[in-house]
This record gives structure tokens, sequence and C-alpha cells, in this order.
């Protein structure tokens, strides 16, 4: 068995873990809660954000970054997107050499607009070309009950990718490769922001249509602003793209989703936060991605009208108003 690591202990990390500890490796899970780590190592629980869910024997806890990192293989980082620099910093100097970090996260950071992988190897002091990123259709509580999954595994070398994708393969969870990290990326933030104003538009009362239409030219923008960056465009047809945008959307168990759904029906930001529960990085996320797109000059409307809505105060119907009022142009990109 291989040694791996998983850093943060929320739904999505903890059910990474149980993936790991399937795939045949011992795996040690990080979480700054005492209690948490207690609970995983003697009952092989985490009901705080798994309730329900047996984990694996091979799966224990540490609050000691030291102790989940050392002689790890693989270190999987699922913590906030916008707080990982801090919270990862005690770790610069503690991955084993040769380990391949993965990231878990989607997002883009708001001071640097980086992307995680570039966040990670810089916090973490690990050469890019060994850091990984997973992205495509994950609700983790899915895979945590072993329905059938595919994911993405994205690294700058194809050998790297097929590596890490072999490790965290099991009989529910399929993992495809590609070396698009820019795309895979991009994806992974930037439906999270279209999936928030799909939650506004289904919380007005919007039907089928308006779904559609919000799902297809948010696909379109996110290629538009990919693209721009020297993304692939078969990425943004794929899992990472498409497949997530999908699952993201119109799914009660996104996250993004169901604080979108909060504030379309009455709910203020805040308010929509705390009824949410755990992180939508959607939120945070969207000002950075609608300030990557203006710094290479992509309209994002979609993505512009929720950061309105999230953090100027601009009215809810503002997204409708936005793309009803959008210039008359062929479809496609």
């Amino acid at each position: 068995m291989s040694r791996t690591a998983v850093l943060g202990s929320g739904s999505w990390g903890t059910t990474f873990a149980a993936v790991l500890a399937e795939a045949g490796h011992d795996v040690v899970l990080w979480t700054r809660r005492a209690e948490i780590a207690q609970e995983i190592t003697t009952q092989h629980t985490n009901t705080a954000y798994v309730p329900g869910v047996t984990l694996p024997d091979a799966v224990t806890a540490t609050t000691e970054l030291a102790e989940a990192l050392d002689g790890a293989v693989l270190v999987a980082v699922a913590v906030p997107a916008q707080s990982a620099r801090s919270i990862l910093a005690p770790a610069r100097g503690l991955v084993p050499e040769g380990a391949v970090v993965l990231s878990l996260m989607k997002g883009i950071e708001l001071a640097s607009d980086q992307r995680m992988s570039q966040v990670l190897a810089e916090v973490l002091d690990v050469p890019a070309e060994r850091v990984a990123v997973l992205s495509g259709p994950n609700l983790s509580q899915e895979i945590a009950e072993h329905q059938p999954t595919a994911t993405v595994i994205a690294a700058m070398d194809e050998g790297l990718a097929r590596q890490v994708s072999t490790m965290c393969a099991t009989a529910s969870f399929r993992p495809y490769t590609n070396t698009d990290l820019v795309g895979v990326e991009l994806c992974g933030a930037a439906k999270n922001v279209i999936a928030i104003g799909i939650g506004i538009a289904q919380g007005r009362g919007y039907g089928d249509n308006t779904t559609a239409t919000i799902i297809t030219r948010g696909l379109a923008e996110i290629t538009r602003l990919g693209l721009a960056l020297g993304a692939e465009a078969e990425t943004f047809m794929g899992l990472a793209g498409m497949g997530d945008l999908v699952a993201t959307c119109d799914s009660p168990l996104s996250r993004n989703h169901r604080l979108g759904r909060h504030i379309g029906e009455g709910m203020s930001v805040e308010d929509a936060v705390a009824a949410t529960g755990g992180t939508a990085e959607g939120v945070k996320t969207s000002a950075s991605v609608l300030d990557l797109a203006g710094r290479v000059g992509v309209e994002m409307p979609i993505t512009q009208s929720v950061v309105a809505v999230l953090h100027h105060g601009a009215s809810v119907d503002l997204m409708g108003d936005l793309l009803m009022s959008r210039p008359h142009k062929a479809d496609g990109v």
C-alpha cells in the first residue's frame, strides 16, 4: 500500500480520502479540529460533513501537518480555495520530495488571479510539474454513496496524469486524463459562478428554458475566457467543462446552486451563505473570474450579473435584463 495524505476534512476531502483507501492506499487525513480527527480514527465516521457514511479502516486522521505528510507519495488538497494560502503556509517544506500534489479545489485566488495549482506550487514550494488537478462532475455525496462517477485528472505531463489517475481509480470512480491545466481549472472555478446564476433564476421561478439558456451561454463565456488564456477548446466540451457545469448548475446537492436559489427567493447574500452551509466557492471566485476576464478583454455577462448581485447589491432581476438586452448575434462562442 502507498501512503497518501488528504489535507482538509470537509465533505469533499473526506470523501476523496475514502476513494483513495478503496483504491488500495493508506490515507492520513489532516484536519484542524481535534474532535474530527478522533472520530475519523476511532469510529471511521465524519458525521459533521459526511453523515451516514462509514469510512474504510485505511483512513485515519491527525491535526499535525507533519504527521499527515510524512512519507506520502500523493498529497491531495481540499481546503477552501480563498483560504488555501494561509491554511497551507505551515506545510511549506513538509511535502516529501517527489510526491505529487493533487488539487481538489475549484477557484481563482482573489488577490492574485492565480489558479489553485499555481497557488499550491508556490505555497508548498513544490515544482509546478509535480502538481495535478482533479475536476469534473464530482458531487461528493453521490461519490460517497458509490454512484458511478467520472472525473478528470489534469497535469502538465500526460504520464503524471496517468499515474494519479491509476492511484485513485475504483469500481465506481473513473478518472480520465488531460494535459490542459488552464482549461480544466478554469472550468472548475467558473462553473460555480454560473451555478449561482442558475440558482437565482430558479429561485425567481424561471423554468427549463431559462436554465438551458444560462447553462449554454455560461459555457460559451467560460470557453471564451479559456481560449483567451491559452486553454484548449476540447476541454470545455468534456467532463471538466460541460459535465461539471451540468452537474453543478442543476443539482440540489450543489452548494453554489442552493445559495443562488436562496438569493432568488429573496434572501440577502449573507443569509443565503448561512442557510447554504459549507463553502460555496462561487461567491468569492465570481469576482476573481470577472477580474481575470477584464484583464484579457473577454465579455462575461452572466458572471458580471452574478458579481453585481453578490457584491454590489444589484437586483436579482439584473441577470435576465442583461441576457435579454445583449446584442443580437450568431449562436456559439
